[in-house]
């Protein structure tokens, strides 16, 4: 009976994985509001499915135990053979799957490989390469994607087609799909590291599953890129180390998909419960395993909610205290022995009728059933088959503030959330910035929200307890049987509704914060990486009324050369105007920013004026708009302090205005993320997953730039991959007490930098040679590099050692991206190929470089050289890439503008330019010049107006992106205005 039993099991297994796997891989199946795989279904076992065509490349228990079982089945159960494999026939057609098992194993890794090979161009552009130009040039083999870093979308992107029944916004905002990380179709991706299994990598976890199986069904990544991508966590590496020097490990992944395959807290917040449950001796061998089974925090919380501290003790253990767990159970094994009335104790509390024990027997069941796997896959699986709908009203107590108010306050409040009033909405199609401002109403108790699931579900769900799973063995008598029931109906109403009401809405919730988070990383992202403007005197204005608009000239690096306070919409402004004209003339400046605040309007048309009436001769002056956001509160924080003590906060203001259009990558990184005014609903999502996700990004854009270690600001420096505040402070001192660095292999004599910390942030740091010559002009006869050995000599023992091994010539390498791992490499190269290291991003060194490579191909070269094409091509992007050469170069550039046009003049129909302000989950804001933003709205940002590397991000627009775009609608009260998309410019 144990064989039967099993073989039936592994069979009912294997049917379910068929439906979870087509959901996987189908875009078409997936809803608009799905985040994971297992967003709709209850069980995820895609796996099992794609480890019988794979045998023996990858081991997980569960294969092994299902793989001795096939001689047992077929002598006993010969006829039974055939039966399992009728459903395996129709995936035959689903050739490519296997791929993601075979780049996995040794034998597979190369037929893979060539088979792809003829569509590389094609594939290669599908996968999710946010961060390729670190490592290549303009003339790299991989294409921006729109001047930028991206090839894809960011971490919450997902190709066309993933809404079908509602195509006009399928595109704008589909739940990412699992196949964004899919990487088995990138030809190029080969497995370094081949696991064996990896559950060994999590034994220590001690949970019944296996890690990096869990990782792969969640993130859709490869088990053997999930394994190395935890091994690297493991190690201690970053994320950029990763990206750019790790890419054959991580199959070519791009930051934002490593950041999503990382070691999952649940196994740990379990170990933790069940250390609290042994304490308190409530810990229970099923208990345990229950705990152990649990996949998602909701399951651990479902099982773990009685025992928690604070809470009363559930009626199923109350019942249980009793002693009635016998009789539960005698009802479902042996019910034609079971007599209640045996239990029955006069004078006892809970046990004193007939009806009291019948009662506490269907608590003990309803939790019985509630707590079992199988049932609450059914039940689930019943869901995911029926309309479960969203559904928002005006709470009583809004109501009831607004009467007793008197129609004041509250109505405003109620008018905010007018769309959610009356809402109703299919879980599987709600919006994310719908999920979002429905949970804001809820928190503010303007709205209450429920989960309406429909009545069939519960009839159907009764009827299988009943004749199926929870049939009691053998012919109950009436009245167990009504007990039964009314446990079955007491489970599903008391117990397991608001298990599937919660489970939904923190799936909603999960599912737009991280569709939030996503659309901030990328604004975020393009918000730091725009072009500086370099070699310009600026003048910075931080415009305003009452308080005068303050001003700040600054040098081309940044230097503050004069601040002032000017009253430019009193009536002395013809007085101020001539002010303006002297210090422009001073300092041979043409280039005025403005801050987007207020009296922004009154400031732009004041300098347009001038300008039209050519008041600047003999100057050709210009001005731009941009972004103030957190100027203010930045000019009040310790480091604008530290950095301009002297200064009053205001006109600190004016100078981060101006630096923000100078460099601003390094003005940005000084304010916190949550400040640069990007993104939508900051202030409802989860304010941890937020804030790593926003250093993540500023400290993947400030190593990918690279930093001059000699001229950075402190602040700038601790957000290089493998610094940090301490160790930025370190380098600082070091570099006040010594001077320059001559080279990167000093940076081992900083306190504080030990070997991984160098390992991680050495490839990010520059050494311009400049640096050298200024530093030996300034001592006599070259003596400075002598000094910057003998200083660190004298700090200690240990320095004395480490400085008499740290070579103090300057090495050319220092300037480029090559990591120093891959110094010997370089070398072998420029060897190779006729050329030396004084040629360094000359066209005649480029010329050896590309003849070489087309002769040899890269490959070949590469195995030459003992070393991953993927180096070799970072060794070449190195070597070629002009001196102080910027990654940013090709990134959207400031708008700068002689004239104005006022809202007044837009018709409906006009065609303007403009450029996108922030995007968010239901449309892009775009500045189209009139001091008002105008709304793309989601809907009209269709594939087809789009260029080809932008149609599979979740929105496609983002921050500094240049647009033409027509004029929808205008209203004047409300000031705003609706716009068509009708091509990205470029």
């Amino acid at each position: 009976h144990q064989m039967q039993r099993r073989t039936r099991t592994v069979k009912v297994y294997t049917e379910k994985t068929t439906d979870g796997d087509s959901d996987e891989f189908s875009p078409h199946t997936q809803s608009a509001s799905e985040d994971e795989i297992e967003e709709w279904q209850p069980e995820s076992k895609a796996p099992k499915r794609q480890q019988k065509a794979q045998p023996s490349e990858k081991k997980p228990v569960v294969k092994r135990q299902a793989k001795p079982k096939e001689p047992k089945e077929s002598k006993p159960k010969a006829p039974r053979k055939p039966v399992e494999r009728k459903p395996r026939a129709p995936r035959a057609p689903k050739a490519p799957k296997p791929l993601k098992e075979g780049a996995g194993g040794v034998n597979q890794t190369n037929s893979i490989c060539d088979a792809a090979e003829s569509q590389q161009s094609a594939r290669v552009k599908k996968e999710r390469l946010s961060f390729i130009v670190p490592d290549g040039s303009c003339n790299n083999n991989m294409s921006r994607a729109g001047g930028g870093w991206s090839e894809g979308p960011s971490s919450s992107h997902q190709p066309y087609g993933g809404k079908k029944e509602e195509p006009e916004e399928d595109f704008a905002f589909d739940e990412p799909s699992l196949k964004r990380q899919k990487t088995s179709s990138a030809p190029q991706g080969r497995p370094t590291r081949l696991p064996t299994s990896g559950r060994a990598f999590g034994e220590d976890l001690n949970m019944n599953w296996d890690l990096i199986q869990l990782l792969s069904e969640r993130t859709g990544v490869d088990q053997w890129v999930c394994l190395n991508i935890s091994q690297l966590f493991k190690e201690e590496n970053t994320i950029p180390f990763i990206v750019r020097y790790r890419k054959e490990m991580i199959n070519h992944m791009d930051a934002d998909a490593v950041r999503d395959v990382q070691l999952v807290a649940l196994a740990k917040k379990t170990q933790t419960i069940s250390q609290t449950l042994k304490k308190e001796g409530v810990l229970t061998a099923e208990l345990e395993q229950a705990l152990r089974n649990c996949r998602t925090a909701d399951e651990l919380d479902h099982v773990y909610a009685p025992y928690k501290k604070g809470s009363k003790l559930s009626k199923a253990c109350r019942a249980r205290q009793l002693g009635l767990e016998s009789a539960a159970q005698a009802l479902l094994q042996s019910p034609y022995t079971l007599d209640l009335r045996a239990w029955v104790k006069p004078g006892s509390e809970g046990l004193s009728t007939l009806e009291e024990v019948s009662t506490g027997v269907v608590q003990i069941l309803a939790d019985i059933i509630a707590k079992d796997g199988e049932t609450l896959t059914h039940i689930r699986s019943l869901c995911d088959k029926s309309m479960v709908m969203l559904q928002s009203s005006v709470s009583r107590t809004a109501l009831k503030e607004q009467q007793k108010e008197g129609h004041q306050g509250k109505p405003k409040d109620i008018d905010k959330f007018h769309l959610y009033c009356d809402f109703t909405c299919n879980v599987q199609h709600i919006q994310h910035h719908q999920t979002l401002a429905i949970n804001r109403g809820e928190n503010l108790k303007i709205l209450t929200v429920k989960v309406n699931i429909p009545d069939r579900v519960k009839s159907d769900f009764c009827r299988w307890c009943l004749n199926v799973r929870w049939r009691p063995k053998g012919y109950p008598r009436e009245e167990l049987m009504k007990i039964l029931r009314d446990a079955v109906e007491d489970s599903y109403k008391r117990l397991l509704l608001p298990l599937l009401s919660r489970s939904y809405r923190a799936k909603l919730t999960g599912s737009a914060e991280k569709e939030s988070i996503a659309m901030f990383v990328r604004n975020l992202r393009q918000r730091l990486l725009v072009c500086p403007v370099r070699g310009r005197v600026i003048m910075g204005v931080d415009p305003g009324f009452r308080h005068g608009c303050k001003l700040a000239v600054l040098s081309p690096t940044s230097q503050i050369l004069f601040t002032d306070v000017v009253y430019l919409h009193g009536s002395g402004g013809n007085r101020e105007a001539d002010k303006l004209r002297h210090l422009m003339i001073r300092y041979s400046c043409n280039t005025v920013v403005i801050g987007n605040g207020t009296a922004c309007r009154e400031t732009e048309a004041f300098f347009a004026d001038l300008i039209s009436r050519r008041f600047f001769q003999p100057l050709d002056v210009s001005y731009c708009i941009t972004s103030e956001a957190g100027a203010s509160i930045y000019s009040v924080s310790p480091a604008a302090v530290k950095e301009m003590p002297d200064l009053d906060p205001n006109l600190r203001s004016a100078v981060s205005i101006g630096r923000r259009v100078q460099d601003p990558l390094a003005e940005l990184v000084k304010i916190d993320p949550k400040h640069i005014g990007i993104g939508t609903y900051q202030h409802d999502v989860s304010q941890s997953s937020l804030k790593a996700a926003l250093d993540g990004v500023v400290q993947e854009c400030v190593s990918f730039v690279g930093v001059d270690i000699n001229i950075c600001s402190e602040t700038l420096m601790r957000h290089v991959a493998g610094l940090n505040t301490g160790r930025a402070k370190s380098i600082a001192e070091w570099r006040e007490t010594n001077g320059p660095f001559m080279n990167r292999d000093q940076l081992r004599l900083v306190k504080g930098l030990g070997p991984k910390s160098y390992q991680q942030c050495a490839g990010f740091i520059r050494i311009n040679p400049l640096d050298h010559l200024n530093n030996h002009s300034d001592a006599a006869g070259g003596n400075s590099a002598q000094a910057a050995q003998e200083k660190p000599a004298a700090k200690g023992k240990g320095k004395t050692k480490a400085s008499a091994a740290v070579p103090t010539l300057p090495n050319p390498l220092d300037q480029t991206c090559i990591h120093p791992e891959s110094y010997a490499v370089a070398r072998s190269f420029l060897s190779l190929v006729g050329g030396s290291v004084d040629q360094m991003g000359r066209p005649e060194l480029r010329q050896c470089v590309e003849a070489s490579v087309k002769c040899q191909g890269l490959e070949a070269l590469a195995e030459t050289l003992n070393t991953t094409p993927d180096t070799l091509q970072l060794i070449i992007d190195g070597l070629t890439q002009p001196p102080g050469f910027d990654i940013r170069q090709d990134f959207e550039k400031a708008d700068f503008k002689r004239g104005i046009v006022s809202m007044s003049d837009l018709r409906e129909g006009v065609v303007l330019t403009g450029r996108v302000e922030n995007a968010t989950l239901f449309g892009a804001f775009v500045d189209i010049g009139v001091g008002r933003n105008g709304l793309i709205h989601k809907k009209y940002i269709t594939p087809d107006k789009l260029p080809a590397d932008q149609r599979r991000r979740s929105l496609a627009l983002g921050p500094g992106e240049k647009v033409e775009v027509r004029v929808l609608n205008v209203d004047h009260q409300r000031g705003r205005i609706g716009l068509d998309l009708i091509r990205v410019l470029r």
